[in-house]
């Protein structure tokens, strides 16, 4: 295969796991970390991670995203809904049959490798033009779905990432137990001084989630968000930090997760480099690293359980809909202690 650029973003490791690789730091989830998450069944409970996909209700998180529309499907010119099979012949039985238009990052979701990139100069001419992970570039790489000549029909699609099952070890830093639900910015120190505290380990190939208390305001909310309210709540991570950035590279984690809108504060701080980003832990995860994040996931029970029985770590199954050219994908994901 082609290598895809002549040049790379200082500070990303595009080629590291191939020319042509689409999944990214998830190649770190070998099976051997895979063994290891399994060793952290002990009692064989689990946690359901998801909110109902009907959070947060209305759009005032994303106005370009609006909660999932179900309908029936069509039966002869019925709804297929507590339909009657007697309509076809002698039977007793019936059924329901439903469709759902939705947005696949409304509620707790994955971001693919496509949902992020930036505008760099790829291919070392001195013209910069918008690029995804390990170098592949907008409309020839990541093309728009009404562009595509087939399924997939583009590259970098949430597919990439079902496919590798997404298993292994969760590791939980409780940053509620320590900010509770006030509004902070939480950077490198402060992130390392909860982590000591709580005497978290972070290896490579893990999965790491952030528990801050916003997607249980959600739930209080009864899908009626409140914009104000929500922009004042709890913890955030300081996307613009450059040691918080640097640390997340030199982790080795796989995916990053919290139980929050964005997982970092938006907008962001500038940072004075002189080239700002609306998201700059997004591009330095997604466009750099190739690290999925996930969104909007339900931590509360989870964390609760770690927390009274002095724990960190568990077994996490996450994989995305196998949708391809997605970029996202809502998720159901399961923690087993």
């Amino acid at each position: 295969m082609t290598r895809r650029w002549k040049s790379r973003p200082s500070g990303s490791n595009w080629g590291e796991f191939g020319d042509d690789d689409q999944i990214g730091r998830l190649n770190l989830i070998t099976s051997e970390v895979r063994l290891r998450a399994a060793a952290e069944i002990k009692q064989g409970k689990c946690f359901c991670l998801s909110l109902p996909l009907d959070f947060p209700g209305g759009s005032m998180l994303a106005p370009h995203r609006f909660p999932p529309q179900i309908k029936a499907t069509q039966r002869h010119g019925q709804n297929y809904f507590n339909y009657p099979l007697a309509n076809e012949g002698a039977f007793g039985d019936c059924g329901c049959d439903d469709s759902v238009l939705l947005c696949t990052q409304y509620s707790t979701q994955w971001d693919s490798l496509s949902h992020i990139g930036r505008l760099f100069d790829v291919n070392g001419d001195g013209a910069r033009e918008l690029t995804y992970y390990n170098g592949h570039v907008a409309d020839i790489d990541v093309i728009a779905p009404a562009a595509r000549s087939g399924s997939p029909g583009t590259r970098l699609g949430i597919e990439n990432m079902a496919e590798t099952c997404i298993q292994g070890r969760g590791v939980l830093v409780d940053l509620a137990a320590h900010v509770g639900r006030e509004r902070r910015r939480v950077g490198y120190v402060e992130l390392m001084d909860i982590v000591d505290a709580q005497r978290v380990a972070v290896e490579p190939g893990d999965m790491l989630c952030l528990y801050t208390g916003f997607a249980d305001v959600v739930l209080e909310m009864n899908r009626q968000p409140d914009q104000g309210r929500l922009a004042q709540s709890c913890a955030v991570l300081d996307g613009a930090d450059d040691r918080l950035l640097q640390w997340i590279s030199d982790s080795g984690i796989a995916a990053l997760i919290a139980d929050n809108y964005a997982i970092e504060a938006i907008p962001s701080r500038a940072r004075g480099n002189g080239d700002e980003e609306f998201v700059p832990l997004h591009v330095h995860c997604l466009f750099k690293l190739g690290l999925p994040l996930g969104e909007l996931w339900y931590l509360a029970e989870l964390a609760n359980w770690l927390r009274a029985n002095d724990r960190h770590r568990f077994f996490l199954t996450a994989p995305p809909l196998r949708l391809p050219g997605a970029a996202g994908s809502p998720v159901t994901p399961v923690a087993t202690v």
